[in-house]
Formats: structure tokens, C-alpha cells, sequence
């Protein structure tokens, strides 16, 4: 990761080239061309993460098409699982109404039986079929004593085909009865094979979560190295036109005519790029101020987005993460800044958290160490964009941030 302070030194590099090419003449140490090897690694490493990223990409949008999928089954599952429990309760229904009237039934039988049983006992206390051959045997003529046997017959007749009648019907209950219970086993071993499936689907969601986000990850410390190719080969960039610009000087100096005025505009050239890189840097008091307040504007209007704040349509709409609102912030006071917390912790110089003063980075450890980053605001306060509640002043005294403080303190500029 290059820093600012890393900047610093690398302009005192190309001072110390343009003071060679002006006084010396030497062949500095680390030319051109070998700067121009240098980015063309760099470049070269570019593309290959790039690429790298590109293809975590495509991962995760066939991650997510695939948990999309997934969770598309769970529902049809937990579905048809809540159609098998109503069907369940239904027939759980029709089997307590069978056995209710089962139960009837039964009863009825029994109260038959005991009126037949009664019957009996009365024939027997009388004589037994006597009883009956008195009602033949009192009739008063012969008509009297068909319509007698008939009557006779048919009390008879209709105890036994009502007996076996509530027999049939019992079995006829009995019979549906099973039927229901063969019919209720094959719903819970349904019900259980469904909710087997469910847990293997969800087993499978699990991991393919868990698999996103190691992917994420994977996507953010790549994106994070990116962006310190990047910067390295900005400062290489930098330093290439530094010497070409040294060289150009060099032979238009050679022409004038005048040796003393040469040296006069070297020593120009020279105090003017000292100038520039010196405000490259620079933490004057406004500069403290802009960064420390510009984003109180998205405080309670703001998101937390991993990768958010590298875009105008995430700036716009108050979409940050943490290393990105920080970068954003100093770019407003004109300093260029890593977008990632691996760069952001090496920026500048480190100081003390005894001696933390507004405008300073703090760094918390996370998912990983330093993994937060925000600017000190002064009384144990800082702002960030905090991944609850987007952009935040939050309290470093107590609670979570207190004991994720890892004491990383950087200091742009010093």
C-alpha cells in the first residue's frame, strides 16, 4: 500500500532527479525506462485482477441465481408441507367422527342387546316360548290368529335384522376406519420425507450463503489490492512525467544563452514543484474542517454499501461504505486518498491515540484487523459510514467501538 507520506518521499525522488539532470548530469539510479517496466508490471497485475474480480462476479451472480432457486423450492415445499398438514387434519378429522360413531353404534348395540336380553328373561320368568303361544293361543278366531303369528313373527324378524343391520353398519365403520389410518400413515411418512427435503434444501442454502460470503470477501480484499495497483501506478505515473518534464527543462536550459539564467530557472522549477507537492498533502486547519464536516449532510440520510462511494450515483445518493466515505471526504478538501481500509492504514504517518486529533483516521478491527475506518472528530467522537446505521457520528468511550478500537491512529500530511 502507498501512502501519502509514501507520496512525499516519492516527490523528494523526483526532486532529487531534477536537481541531478539540472547540476549533476548523472545517470540517476531509477530511469525512466525503468520506470516504465515498473507500470508495465503493474498494469499487468491490473488486468489480472481485474479480471479476477470479474470472474467473482460471475460467481456470485450465478450464487445468487442458484439461492433464488432455492428459496423458490423452500417455498413450494413449506407449500406442499402445509397442504400434507391439512390433509392430515382432515382425515385425522373423519377418523375421530368414525370413531364417534363407532362408539354409537355400539352403544345402540348394546342397549338392543339388553331390551333382547330383558325379552328373554321375561319369556323365561313366564314360561318361556309360552309366553308367546299364550298370545297364539288367545286369539279369538282363526283370522285373529294369523294376524297373531304375523305379529309374532314380525317383533321376532325385525330384533334380528336390526341386530344384524347395526352389525354391518359396525363393520362397515370399521372398514373406513382403517382405510383412514392407512391413509393418515401415508400423510405423516409424506409430511416427514417433505420435511427431510426442506432441511436438505435449506443445508444447501446455508452453504451456498456461506460460499457468498467467502466469495465477498474474496471480491473486497481483490477490489482492495486493486486500488493500491492503481495508486502505485498513479505514483509511478507521476514520477515518469517528473523526469520527462526534468529533461525537457534540462535541454531547453541548455539552449539559453545564458548560464545564470539557467540555474535561476532551475531553482524556479525546482521551489514551484515543492510548492505543488507540498499542497498535495497539506492539513491546514480548513482542510480539518471540511473533512470532519462535509458528510454531515448524509447523517440520517445515508446507507451502508459494500463498495459504495466510487460512483457519482453513490455519492448522490449517500451510498458508502466506510473506506469510501473517507476517501470522498478528504477528495472534497483536495487530497487524494485510497478507497479501501488496507490503504487508508497506511496513509500519512502514525500517531499516538493519546495524541488523536480531528481529522485523523481511526481504525477498529472487524471482520478483520483495521477492517473499520472513520475521521476523529475530537471528544472521543468519529464519524463513518457504519454498516447499522450509514453515515454516523459514533461514540469511541464505550460500548462495541471501545473494544474495537485496535489504536491504529493515522495522520494525513504530518
Amino acid at each position: 500500500m502507498r501512502e501519502i507520506r509514501g507520496f512525499v518521499k516519492e516527490s523528494a525522488v523526483v526532486l532529487t532527479i531534477m536537481s541531478s539532470l539540472f547540476f549533476v548530469q548523472t545517470v540517476n539510479a531509477e530511469t525512466k525506462e525503468e520506470i516504465q517496466a515498473q507500470r508495465s508490471d503493474v498494469q499487468s497485475s491490473i488486468d489480472e485482477k481485474e479480471q479476477e474480480i470479474e470472474k467473482i462476479k460471475e460467481e456470485l451472480i450465478e450464487l445468487n441465481e442458484q439461492i433464488l432457486r432455492l428459496d423458490e423450492a423452500i417455498e413450494d415445499n413449506e407449500q406442499m408441507i402445509e397442504e400434507t398438514e391439512g390433509e392430515i387434519t382432515d382425515v385425522e378429522t373423519e377418523v375421530s367422527d368414525l370413531e364417534a360413531k363407532i362408539d354409537k353404534i355400539e352403544q345402540s348395540i348394546e342397549q338392543r342387546n339388553e331390551i333382547l336380553k330383558e325379552r328373554i328373561s321375561s319369556l323365561q320368568e313366564n314360561g318361556g316360548s309360552s309366553s308367546y303361544l299364550e298370545v297364539l293361543l288367545g286369539s279369538t278366531n282363526f283370522v285373529d290368529f294369523v294376524d297373531r303369528v304375523a305379529l309374532v313373527h314380525k317383533i321376532t324378524q325385525a330384533d334380528q335384522d336390526l341386530l344384524e343391520s347395526q352389525e354391518n353398519d359396525k363393520l362397515e365403520v370399521e372398514k373406513k376406519k382403517v382405510e383412514l389410518d392407512n391413509k393418515l400413515d401415508e400423510l405423516e411418512d409424506m409430511k416427514a420425507e417433505y420435511e427431510e427435503m426442506q432441511n436438505q434444501i435449506l443445508g444447501q442454502k446455508d452453504q451456498n450463503e456461506d460460499l457468498k460470503e467467502e466469495l465477498k470477501e474474496k471480491e473486497e480484499e481483490n477490489s482492495e489490492y486493486l486500488d493500491d495497483l492503481k495508486i502505485e501506478d498513479e505514483i509511478l505515473a507521476n514520477k515518469e512525467k517528473a523526469i520527462k518534464e526534468a529533461e525537457e527543462q534540462q535541454r531547453a536550459q541548455e539552449e539559453a544563452a545564458s548560464s545564470d539564467g539557467s540555474n535561476q530557472s532551475d531553482d524556479n522549477a525546482i521551489e514551484q514543484y515543492s510548492s505543488n507537492s507540498s499542497t498535495t498533502v497539506s492539513t491546514s486547519g480548513s482542510t480539518v474542517d471540511v473533512v470532519t464536516s462535509v458528510g454531515d449532510k448524509y447523517i440520517g440520510n445515508s446507507v451502508y454499501v459494500f463498495g459504495g462511494g466510487r460512483s457519482a450515483y453513490d455519492i448522490a445518493n449517500g451510498r458508502f461504505d466506510c473506506s469510501g466515505f473517507v476517501s470522498w471526504a478528504f477528495k472534497q478538501a483536495g487530497i487524494s486518498l485510497p478507497a479501501s481500509t488496507s490503504g487508508l492504514s497506511s496513509v500519512g504517518s502514525k500517531v499516538s491515540s493519546s495524541d488523536m486529533q480531528p481529522g485523523d483516521l481511526v481504525f477498529f478491527n472487524t471482520y478483520k484487523t483495521n477492517g473499520h475506518v472513520g475521521i476523529y472528530l475530537g471528544n472521543n467522537k468519529f464519524i463513518g459510514s457504519q454498516s447499522s446505521t450509514g453515515v454516523a457520528v459514533a461514540d469511541m468511550s464505550s460500548g462495541y467501538w471501545k473494544s474495537n478500537f485496535s489504536g491504529l491512529v493515522r495522520r494525513v500530511g504530518s
